[in-house]
C-alpha cells in the first residue's frame, strides 16, 4: 500500500492511499486483453513472452513444464506434480525452475470466465548470473537453508513483480524499443522473481547447489538413450544415496519415477502432435512397445491409442 499527497490548497494538506501493484495488474490484463482478444496463444516480440487465452474447460493432462513463470490475470490455472495439486490465480504466479514433467489444464475456463495470463521462458544462463551475483553482493546475509530446490512455486505478485512485468509488457507494442531494452527488463523480471515469495526455490535451483537441475538438464537431453540413476549422480559427482536423498527432495518423486514420468509425458505429447504411437515409444528411449503400453496405461489409466482420441485439442490448449 502507497500513500500519495496531494496539496489542494497552500494550507490544505490531504493524504489517500492508492494500492499501486492492483493499478499495475489491471493494466497488465488490459494490455493482454488488447492483443489477445480472442482464445489463443501468442508470441510476442519479447524472445520467450507468450500471451494466452483459453475460452474452454480443459483436464489436466501431461505435459513438460520447461523453467517458466506463468502469471495469470483472470482465471484459474492448474498442474499437477506427483499426485499434488496447484491451483494459482491472479494473486499468485507460478515458478517452474526446473524441467519438470507433471500435468496441466485450464478446468474451470469458459467463455464467460476466461483464463488470461502470460508465460515467459527463464533463462537458465542469466538467471544463474543473477543468482550468483545476489549471493556475493555486499551485505546479503546468508541464512543456512539445506533444502533442495522446489519443483513447482507459488508465489504472490508483489510490487516488485508487478512492476517489472508491466515494464516488460509495455515494450510489446515498440520494436525498437523492445530489440534495445527487452534483454534488460527481462533480466529485471527474473531478479524480482528471485528477490520474491519463490526466491528461495528460484536461487536454490539456479545458484550453487543446482546439482538436481544440472541432472535433469542431462536427462533431458538424452531421453532417447538409456541413462542409469549411476549416470546422473555421476554428472553432479554425488554417490547413489546422497543423489537418489536430494533428488526427491528437489521434485518429490524418486530418479526413476521421474525418468519414467519424464518419458511418458513426451511420448504423449508426441502422440497429441500427430506422431504414431510406436515412433514416439522409440522416440523416449522404449524398445519394446508392450513395455510402454503397459507403464502409458499404468500411468494415465488408458492405453495410448485410447488416449490419443480427443488429446490433440486438449493438448493445444495448455
Amino acid at each position: 500500500m502507497n500513500t500519495c499527497l496531494i496539496v489542494s490548497s497552500p494550507l490544505k494538506f490531504e493524504f489517500f492511499h492508492v494500492n499501486l501493484p492492483c493499478m499495475s495488474k489491471d493494466q497488465i490484463k488490459q494490455l493482454i486483453e488488447q492483443h489477445l482478444p480472442e482464445a489463443g496463444l501468442v508470441q510476442t516480440a519479447l524472445q520467450g513472452v507468450q500471451l494466452f487465452r483459453v475460452t474452454e474447460s480443459v483436464p489436466c493432462v501431461p505435459a513438460v513444464y520447461e523453467p517458466t513463470v506463468v502469471a495469470i490475470v483472470s482465471g484459474v490455472k492448474e498442474a499437477i506434480l506427483d499426485g499434488q495439486h496447484h491451483a494459482y490465480d491472479s494473486n499468485q504466479y507460478m515458478l517452474c525452475p526446473m524441467t519438470m514433467p507433471v500435468e496441466a489444464g485450464t478446468p474451470q475456463a469458459s467463455p464467460e470466465n476466461p483464463l488470461i495470463g502470460v508465460v515467459i521462458s527463464l533463462d537458465p544462463r542469466v538467471m544463474r548470473e543473477l543468482a550468483l551475483e545476489m549471493d556475493n553482493a555486499p551485505g546479503v546475509i546468508r541464512k543456512a537453508d539445506g533444502a533442495a530446490s522446489s519443483g513447482l512455486s507459488l508465489a504472490g505478485w508483489d510490487s516488485g513483480f508487478t512492476q517489472a512485468l508491466l515494464r516488460l509488457l509495455e515494450l510489446i507494442d515498440k520494436p525498437t524499443d523492445a530489440a534495445v531494452l527487452g534483454t534488460g527488463r527481462l533480466r529485471e523480471l527474473y531478479y524480482a522473481v528471485l528477490k520474491g515469495e519463490a526466491g528461495a526455490a528460484a536461487r536454490r535451483a539456479f545458484g550453487v547447489g543446482n546439482e538436481i537441475a544440472r541432472a535433469i538438464d542431462y536427462l533431458s537431453a538424452r531421453l532417447n538413450e538409456p541413462v542409469t540413476i549411476d549416470d546422473l549422480a555421476s554428472q553432479v559427482s554425488m554417490s547413489r544415496a546422497v543423489f537418489h536423498r536430494r533428488f526427491k527432495q528437489a521434485t518429490t518423486m524418486s530418479p526413476i519415477q521421474f525418468v519414467k514420468s519424464m518419458r511418458l509425458n513426451n511420448a504423449a505429447m508426441k502422440i497429441a502432435g500427430g506422431m504414431n504411437v510406436s515412433e514416439a515409444a522409440w522416440e523416449v528411449g522404449y524398445t519394446s512397445s508392450s513395455q510402454f503400453s503397459r507403464e502409458f496405461k499404468r500411468l494415465y489409466g488408458q492405453s495410448p491409442r485410447q488416449w490419443s482420441h480427443g488429446a490433440q485439442a486438449s493438448m493445444s490448449m495448455i
